[in-house]
Order: structure tokens, then C-alpha cells, then sequence
């Protein structure tokens, strides 16, 4: 995919061609698809798709994160210019965390459990900063402040389960803030919360990546969440990206017959019509053809024959589909 370049933003990272697999006992299971994405400097910008779209493990792939079993086979990662996909393993590690920060889905888990909150921000913020223990605490305690924990100190000495999802989230974005990072990568950061608290979260990252001028990636499967936060949207199904543009573009003029149904199936307030489309099976997917192929009620013959290219159907806006362009969407 030849990725929108933001023209009002440097490239703060831009992946191109990317091909990530698994490989188990049924031999290799391809994960990402010539996924392609470009981040500028201090965007907000939103990774969207149905849970198996590919869209965590490309993301973690920035940082080659991922089991044993994964494997980065093509594609480039640029980082401020620099091939991460080339660095050494010491070289990639000073970018982790602290050029680079993510926040994982599940704080409970990412948090250790026979730790205090303190001694694991403190280790986070020693590991990437020139700093004594002291400095390291009161680095901390402010930290914690900042981002609306209004007890730091006590949370300091708190154990994770002691603390509720809403600030456990709290401590995972002030750990990931600790080396002010040029990105974050924010994976499903709301997902175990109330709709309450997630807006809190969601209002707490929005207000850092404004004050920071650092940029964010939310990787999410709610289109609510992105409505609210993000600037640009990557769609992603079956491993490829099949759409992307402005939000607005996103939420108004949707072109890919998969990003339709993600929106049409969105309850709505006082009810009316409920597509269905997502519940369709998916098992016959070759990685070869379109990847909503079997789920679309507009596919023909050229989608049984071929993988569509990506049609600019706007400013910034392209669609991965044989019909791009010409499928209405009605807002109603």
C-alpha cells in the first residue's frame, strides 16, 4: 500500500510491506499481509478491526515483539529513518520503552504481581534514565500525579491487585510516559474497563499526547473509541489493511463493503437496523483473495479471482477493493 503522508506532520514511522507468520504444528499461518502505515509526529492515529484482524500483531512487530513462533518475513519498519528491522538486539533495546512505549491490554497481567507499584515504576524509569533512586521516586510520584491518581505515594507502596482496573491502567500509561517517548502504542488500553473510566483513560491519553507533542497508536475493535480520539484510521481484516483515510472519511464515506458492516453493526441508540454481516464464516480465506470475500454481499467474479489494489477514492483516503469508490453507504 503507498501509505497518505500526513503533509502538515513529519514521518515519525513508516512500514511498508509487511509480512508477519506464525508457524505451528499445521505448518505457517500468515498473521499480516502487506500491511502498510505511516505515523506522523504527534498524530493520534487508530488501528481498527475485529479481534483476529492482525492489527496487535502488526503493531508489536514495530517493536519485534512477539512468541517464538512469530517471524517478521518481509517489509520494512522505519523509525525516525532508522531500519528497525536491521538493529541489534542492544540497539533495539534502546529504543523499547524508551523512544517506543506500549500499553498492554491487560494491566493486571503486565504489572507484577510481587512488586509495589514504586519499585516496578522506579526500575522502568532507572533502566532509561541518568538518575539516582531518590530521583528515580520522586520521578515516579509525579508520574502518577500527572496522570490523575490522586494518592501517589500510597499507590506507590500498593501491590497491583490492590488497585482497581481504572488505576492500574493509570500506573501502565505512567510507566509507558516515564522516558517521555516520541510514540505510544496503545493496544486496546480500555478494553476491561466501564464505560465511565474508559472515557477517563481515553480523555487522560488524548490531553499527554497534546502536551507531549508525542504520537499515539490505538489499536481497538471499538469504533466509538476511535471516533473519539483519533485523527487518521488503518481498518484492518484477515491481515491486510483495506482502508484508511480521516476519521471523518472513516465514519462518513466508508468505501470498503468490510468497514460498512463494522459500522452498521454498532448498536444504536433507540434501535433500528442491525446488520449482521460480521457473523458470516471466514474459513475459506486463501490469503490470495479479499479477505471480507466471504462475507460480502457485493462480491463477483473479479473478487473470485483476484486481491484488489488500493483505489484512491479521496484526499488521503484509499480503499482496498475492486468496487472502491462506487458502493454507497448510507448514514441513516
Amino acid at each position: 500500500m503507498e501509505n497518505q503522508e500526513n503533509k502538515n506532520k513529519a514521518i515519525l514511522l513508516e512500514v511498508k510491506d509487511l509480512e508477519v507468520s506464525f508457524f505451528g504444528d499445521l505448518g505457517e499461518v500468515r498473521a499480516v499481509k502487506n500491511a502498510g502505515f505511516t505515523i506522523g509526529k504527534g498524530e493520534f492515529f487508530g488501528i481498527v478491526g475485529e479481534s483476529g484482524s492482525g492489527k496487535s500483531v502488526a503493531t508489536k512487530s514495530f517493536l519485534r515483539l512477539g512468541p517464538g513462533n512469530c517471524r517478521i518475513k518481509g517489509g520494512s519498519i522505519r523509525f525516525e529513518g532508522r531500519d528497525i528491522l536491521g538493529l541489534s538486539s542492544e540497539e533495539l533495546r534502546s529504543v523499547r520503552g524508551k523512544d517506543i512505549s506500549i500499553i498492554f491490554q491487560d494491566s493486571l497481567s503486565a504489572l507484577n504481581p510481587v512488586y509495589t507499584v514504586g519499585s516496578k515504576m522506579a526500575e522502568v524509569i532507572l533502566r532509561h534514565n541518568s538518575m539516582t533512586k531518590q530521583e528515580a521516586y520522586k520521578r515516579a510520584v509525579s508520574l502518577l500525579g500527572a496522570v490523575g491518581i490522586t494518592e501517589p505515594e500510597k499507590c506507590m507502596k500498593s501491590y497491583p491487585h490492590e488497585l482497581s482496573g481504572g488505576m492500574r491502567q493509570r500506573v501502565m500509561i505512567a510507566m509507558a510516559m516515564s522516558s517521555n517517548p516520541k510514540l505510544i502504542i496503545a493496544d486496546e488500553p480500555t478494553t476491561a474497563l466501564d464505560v465511565t473510566i474508559q472515557a477517563q483513560i481515553l480523555r487522560l491519553l488524548k490531553k499527554l499526547q497534546r502536551d507531549s507533542g508525542m504520537s499515539v497508536v490505538l489499536i481497538t475493535h471499538d469504533l466509538g473509541v476511535v471516533a473519539q480520539t483519533c485523527s487518521r484510521v488503518s481498518v484492518m481484516c484477515g491481515g491486510y489493511v483495506v482502508e484508511e483515510g480521516s476519521a471523518e472519511d472513516i465514519f462518513y464515506r466508508p468505501g470498503h463493503p468490510y468497514t460498512q458492516a463494522l459500522i452498521a453493526s454498532m448498536p444504536k441508540v433507540g434501535g433500528g437496523k442491525f446488520e449482521q454481516f460480521l457473523e458470516r464464516d471466514v474459513s475459506d480465506d486463501s490469503g490470495r483473495l479479499c479477505p471480507f470475500l466471504s462475507r460480502c454481499r457485493y462480491a463477483d467474479k473479479t473478487c473470485e479471482s483476484r486481491l484488489p489494489e488500493f483505489i484512491k477514492t479521496g484526499k488521503g483516503h484509499t480503499v482496498r477493493c475492486h468496487r472502491g469508490g462506487e458502493i454507497s453507504w448510507e448514514t441513516d
